[in-house]
């Protein structure tokens, strides 16, 4: 079932690289170019809208902008400028005029008096009259700057008469009160369009007064020469404030996804003039959305090849783009597929995708490095697939979400997903829910809404997908990427399996012998956190080549039987064990085995020295060479190969023994693994000296747990007594 990567490393070699690029591009191209695909409309003013058009793009609405500005300025009340001085000069006018009527009616009645001194007939002399007190008051006048004259030339006549023929107490109350009525009434703001009303306002100030009728009457008319607008139109502050309530209106945007006309609505002025100014009415079609994707393809492109290139081996390389490549187009046709249903009434649907299922897949298969590239694009080609979304609060929601979780699956470790269930569980179901949760909460999303129940409720829904997916399609993901799977380790562990009957049936020493190691090495290696399911399988056909010569292996010998090796040279007998290394790769090469349980057939020995052979060879030759009695290894490349390494000696030495006890089982192991590591046959395993500890303790134990020795019950010792009589 494994995919055969090797097979495409010697057809195509490195072509294969451009080869899957390129078709990888191709049909991202076009999966996507349809969700950006522009079609012509017969858009018309006054048609109902056949479906829901939205804005193509952010652009400015320089016509409803300057439209804005507009009421703007109109709406911007005139400015007035209110001079204070202008109540200030009409008192003082005011006080001016009352002070030459008195200076007046002063200087004539003095003269008055002094004529009448001089007069020997007091009835010759004529008392002023207001004819005179009139002129005599105009010729104060003239003697006014020209800037004030008007204001006097405008009195009436009728005043002047008037005033001039009231008694003197009269005409001090009016005098106070006309210089207080015009103090207060000038001191408020008067424009033209509120004159009118000031004045009435004096004017019944003054009615309200002690004055007498005639005294009003001259008050009134004094009032409509005194009370004048001292707030006037300022053309150039009213300007400015129009220009600055243009300045402050924001431009009106038209943003990309924004509704233009929805469907079955009528198609009115102003959508028309949106539509045309988005060039959505012209028959050419804008052609920066293809641009910009066949841009993030390339850039996707060139980080894969990238990332690809830096790997190892050239079988991983290719198990990489080819992994990436399988995953990506899928989640692309199923982003697809949910955008079909995609509607107005349904805009949350698009958080049924599982984000997480393929960083997770490709972490928990390829790399981590793979993860969040596939996460970052993944979430890159949604704004592409969903392209009617553009510019929405929903796409933001969806591009935030789809990030979100794509990146939490590449943080879950890399191990077996139905080894960290619980972990699974927070990080890619509780976690992404709740950031969902707060994103919905800065969007202010109404949580009594449907719209947002159906938002949280999709999450969830694509989110337990994920889940569920991931264990579900875990064993056949591995069964099609690993030729060591859960599921075909199964299947090799099955007692039934060719092999292994064959096994028991012409070998059942070695046969019970793998069982033993296989017990011992899986325990040892799951003690330090190795792979312990592949060691136990890999134990049970370690030593598979024995088959070819089961009979010159001790374990295999029937009772009584003389051992074969004492009619055969050392260096015969050598060579006959050497092969079930070399005959058992044969075999498990040809059964095609996972690449491990080869490799620790292969390494299960390492170099170690056949010392048996080695000595009787030396007793009959004295320059025999070491180097040709050690297996031909290699020495164990990994930790379980090292394992099976010590066990497998362990196990065969221990039950060659008569009657071993925990001590001897300890001190035997104790000093074999010593021996080992003097040999440097645990060099290369990557094993740490506290593993190596922990690994001997395991074999201790479990040695002792199988050869333990057994307590002579009495019962038990005198049935044996009675049998051998």
């Amino acid at each position: 079932m494994k995919f055969d990567f090797k097979s495409l490393i010697d057809k195509f070699g490195r072509r294969y690289i451009i080869i899957i690029t390129a078709l990888f591009a191709l049909i991202l191209g076009l999966l996507m170019s349809g969700s950006v695909k522009q079609t012509n409309r017969d858009l018309k003013e006054g048609k109902l809208a056949e479906e829901t058009i939205r804005a193509n793009k952010t652009i400015e609405n320089k016509d409803e902008t300057e439209e804005r500005k507009k009421l703007a300025a109109e709406a911007m009340p005139p400015t007035y400028s209110f001079d204070d001085s202008v109540a200030k000069h009409r008192v003082e006018l005011t006080t001016q005029l009352f002070s030459y009527i008195e200076a007046t009616n002063k200087e004539l009645q003095e003269k008055y008096q002094a004529d009448l001194e001089r007069a020997k007939e007091r009835n010759s002399v004529e008392a002023p009259t207001v004819e005179d007190k009139i002129a005599n008051l105009k010729g104060r006048l003239e003697k006014i700057d020209s800037d004030d004259i008007n204001f006097f030339q405008d009195i009436s006549q009728g005043f002047y008469q008037g005033v001039f023929e009231l008694p003197e107490d009269e005409f001090n109350l009016l005098k106070t009160e006309m210089l207080n009525i015009v103090e207060k009434t000038m001191g408020e703001r008067i424009r033209d369009n509120n004159l009118a009303e000031h004045r009435a306002s004096a004017k019944e100030s003054i009615g309200a007064s002690l004055l007498s009728e005639d005294g009003k009457n001259l008050a009134e008319d004094l009032i409509d020469k005194v009370v004048v607008v001292n707030e006037v139109f300022d053309e150039k502050a009213t300007a400015a404030a129009k220009e600055t309530a243009k300045e402050a209106v924001n431009p009106v945007m038209i943003y990309h996804g924004e509704v233009i006309v929805r469907e079955g609505a009528q198609i009115d002025s102003r959508a028309i003039k949106k539509l045309e100014l988005l060039g959505m009415t012209n028959k050419n079609n804008t052609i920066f959305p293809y641009v910009a994707m066949i841009m993030l393809i390339v850039i996707q492109l060139g980080l894969l090849v990238w990332l690809v290139m830096r790997e190892g081996t050239k079988e991983f390389q290719f198990r990489f783009i080819n992994f990436y490549v399988f995953m990506m187009v899928l989640s692309i046709l199923f982003m697809k597929a949910i955008a079909l249903f995609q509607t107005e009434s349904m805009p949350y649907i698009s958080l049924l995708f599982p984000a997480a299922f393929t960083p997770l897949v490709l972490n928990l298969f390829i790399s981590r490095k793979a993860s969040v590239l596939a996460a970052l694009f993944q979430v890159a080609f949604s704004v592409f697939v969903f392209y009617d979304l553009g510019g929405t609060s929903t796409l933001i929601l969806l591009l935030m979400s789809y990030l979100f979780s794509g990146l939490m699956a590449s943080l879950i470790k890399q191990e077996r997903i139905g080894r960290q269930l619980g972990r699974a569980l927070i990080m890619l179901i509780i976690v992404p829910l709740a950031f969902t949760i707060v994103m919905s909460t800065y969007q202010g999303m109404d949580f009594g809404d449907r719209k947002t129940v159906s938002a949280i409720l999709c999450m969830l829904i694509g989110s337990l997908f994920t889940y569920v997916l991931s264990i579900g399609l875990h064993p056949y993901i591995e069964l099609l990427l690993n030729d060591d799977s859960m599921i075909v380790l199964n299947e090799l562990s099955n007692p039934n399996h060719p092999l292994l009957k064959r096994l028991l049936e012409e070998a059942p020493g070695t046969y019970h012998h793998s069982m033993m190691v296989a017990s011992l090495s899986s325990n040892a290696v799951a003690a330090i956190g190795g792979r312990s399911l592949i060691t136990r399988v890999a134990c049970y056909y370690h030593d598979i080549g024995k088959l070819k010569h089961a009979n010159f292996f001790v374990e295999n010998l029937p009772s009584g039987a003389e051992n074969p090796h004492n009619f055969l040279l050392p260096e015969d007998s050598k060579e006959i064990i050497f092969s079930h290394v070399s005959e058992g790769v044969k075999i498990l090469k040809k059964q095609k085995m996972p690449k491990m349980i080869v490799d620790i057939c292969e390494q299960h020995h390492g170099t170690t020295l056949m010392s048996f052979f080695y000595i009787k060879a030396y007793e009959r030759d004295k320059n025999v060479k070491e180097e040709d009695f050690r297996y031909p290894g290699p020495r164990p490349q990994t930790k379980e190969a090292a394992v099976v390494n010590l066990a497998d000696t362990c196990e065969a030495a221990v039950r060659a023994m008569k009657q071993p006890t925990n001590e001897t089982i300890h001190e035997f192991v104790h000093d074999l693994v010593e021996k080992r590591i003097k040999d440097n046959q645990l060099d290369e395993s990557g094993l740490t000296l506290g593993e190596i500890r922990i690994i001997e303790k395991s074999i201790i134990n479990g040695l002792c747990s199988a050869y333990h020795s057994r307590i002579e019950y009495p019962k038990m010792k005198k049935e044996i007594e009675e049998n051998n009589k």
